[in-house]
């Protein structure tokens, strides 16, 4: 069959919806803090409202946005998408630590970055606390030619490749599809990326000298596959020019960056083999489930097409169609047409042995937004709807680094003329609290599961709190319902409130174990 009418068979195949759909999450993911109108996507995606409609009252039913009046925002679950990509790969459980570790001893950001067709994309950061800092975050897209990683990348480029990065070139010359990074200056003097690359492959290292914006400087080395040789992703040092000039960097710390590089490729060298985790159960199921509570307004081609990328994990890197299916619980034939919808989307690759790999650009789908989601945010919606079903004030709470303080760091307030209110950033004594005494882990507490507190922080004010565990099982925050003592007893809290904030709990737990897999979650 000529390679024409195999393509135009393949893009007849391609289920449409789930193109939509991706589109709507990549407008959505590209937004400042991942949250558009439902008309700003209407106009942005050139859809038709209602479709808009439908396929954003998908994605909520999944999970994966937040509807809140006409604005869409997208929501942590979406990162089970980026988290399949990031298992498969394997790298970042693997050699973060040591990218990690670099960081506390140089002192400067560290990250790990892939090769994405002709940019490159950041799978892991450690970053400094610093006034100037680095804004990238894991997933974020950059033009292989700004970049130190990019011509480490760039020397394995085959003919083709070249290719499609001078189109790119020619088609954006002021790098408008890379939101990650400031457009480049008109009259900015042009760069031989194809000398760089070459003499990246001779030296084995590569550096940055402010090609991004004035004052960021990185050097970079990669790290090879110890199968084949071939770069795996790329480790850099990120500074800036008060701190390093661009030939200070290389002397200094590209030494310290290459032994690290080296104890990598001994990870990668001697780590086992993956054991398969157990794949997502359920998804056919529950997608048929919802087609028929929500009729029309549930889009089930764009819902199973997506689950389809869960699929893959640690030890499921590459699947056969039959896999695909299998771990999904979709027909053979809805299991095809959406892997070729997402081969088409850039999401998907197939191999010679008949079997598929997820890429790189599912990272795009809403994982850098969401990968600086701190607990309050994740906490904030949940509390809301919390406090509108039981008609009191909810609150989120820390303990503090002296151990004797709680401290708020999110609230949703009841519709009373009489609630507790209590503003985010609040210190209270850990020990008078009922948040207090679920974070302090008091035995009693740690047997009952949460914590009651009746009229001691203040006359009339009783509040009941549970705690809130990242994924090790560690609890790392506590969630509260605090009323007046007139309007429920003891009693009633245990038996009325306490599974509300259980539930909740849940919610926030689930949300948080997605966000947390490959991300920091930053407490406050």
């Amino acid at each position: 069959m000529p390679a024409h009418t195999t393509h135009d068979a393949a893009r007849d195949e391609a289920v449409a919806p789930l193109l939509r759909g991706i589109a709507v999450l990549g407008r959505l993911t590209g937004a400042d803090d991942g949250t558009l109108s439902l008309s700003a996507l209407e106009r942005t995606t050139g859809l038709a409202r209602s479709t808009v409609d439908r396929l954003t009252a998908t994605l909520a039913r999944m999970g994966y946005v937040r509807l809140d009046g006409r604005d869409v925002t997208l929501a942590p679950r979406l990162m089970e998408l980026g988290n399949a990509y990031l298992a498969a790969l394997r790298l970042p459980a693997l050699l973060s630590a040591r990218a990690d570790d670099l960081a506390d001893e140089l002192d400067e950001s560290v990250s790990l970055a892939v090769g994405d067709r002709d940019g490159i994309r950041f799978i892991h950061q450690a970053t400094r606390r610093r006034a100037m800092s680095l804004s990238f975050r894991i997933g974020d897209l950059l033009p292989a030619e700004r970049t130190a990683p990019g011509p480490l990348f760039a020397a394995e480029w085959t003919a083709p490749d070249w290719h499609r990065w001078r189109e790119r070139r020619a088609a954006d010359p002021e790098d408008r599809s890379f939101p990650a990074v400031p457009p480049r200056e008109p009259d900015a003097p042009g760069e031989d990326f194809a000398r760089r690359a070459a003499k990246a492959a001779a030296d084995g290292w590569a550096l940055d000298d402010q090609l991004i914006e004035p004052g960021l400087v990185a050097v970079s080395v990669p790290v090879r596959d110890p199968g084949t040789g071939r770069v795996a992703c790329v480790a850099s040092v990120v500074s800036h020019t008060s701190r390093h000039t661009a030939p200070d960097l290389r002397a200094a710390l590209l030494p310290r960056l290459r032994a690290a590089v080296a104890a990598m490729e001994d990870d990668l060298r001697t780590a086992p083999a993956a054991e398969p985790g157990p794949p997502p159960a359920g998804l056919a199921l529950w997608t048929g489930a919802s087609k028929q509570e929500l009729g029309r307004e549930f889009v089930e081609s764009l819902a199973r097409g997506l689950t389809v990328l869960t699929a893959f994990g640690e030890g499921r890197s590459a699947l056969t169609l039959a896999q695909v299916a299998q771990a999904t619980g979709l027909a053979r034939a809805t299991a095809r047409r959406a892997l070729i919808t997402h081969a088409r989307a850039g999401l998907v690759a197939p191999a010679a042995d008949h079997t598929f790999t997820l890429t790189p650009r599912v990272l795009s789908l809403g994982f850098p937004p969401l990968s600086r989601t701190s607990l309050p945010e994740i906490a904030q919606p949940h509390l809301t709807a919390l406090a509108e079903r039981v008609h009191e004030s909810a609150s989120l709470a820390v303990l503090s680094d002296s151990g004797e303080e709680i401290q708020y760091t999110a609230r949703a307030s009841a519709a009373r003329v009489l609630s507790a209110r209590v503003t985010v950033g609040t210190r209270l004594p850990a020990r008078a609290t009922a948040l207090g005494r679920v974070l302090l882990a008091l035995p009693e507490v740690r047997a009952r599961g949460y914590a009651l507190v009746d009229e001691e922080l203040e006359a009339g004010l009783r509040a009941i709190a549970v705690p809130v565990r990242d994924r090790t099982g560690r609890v790392v925050a506590a969630l509260n319902v605090a009323l007046h003592a007139a309007r429920r007893t003891a009693d009633d809290c245990v038996a009325q409130i306490l599974p509300e904030l259980r539930h909740t709990a849940d919610l926030v737990e689930t949300e948080l174990r997605v966000a947390g897999r490959f991300c920091r979650v930053a407490a406050v």
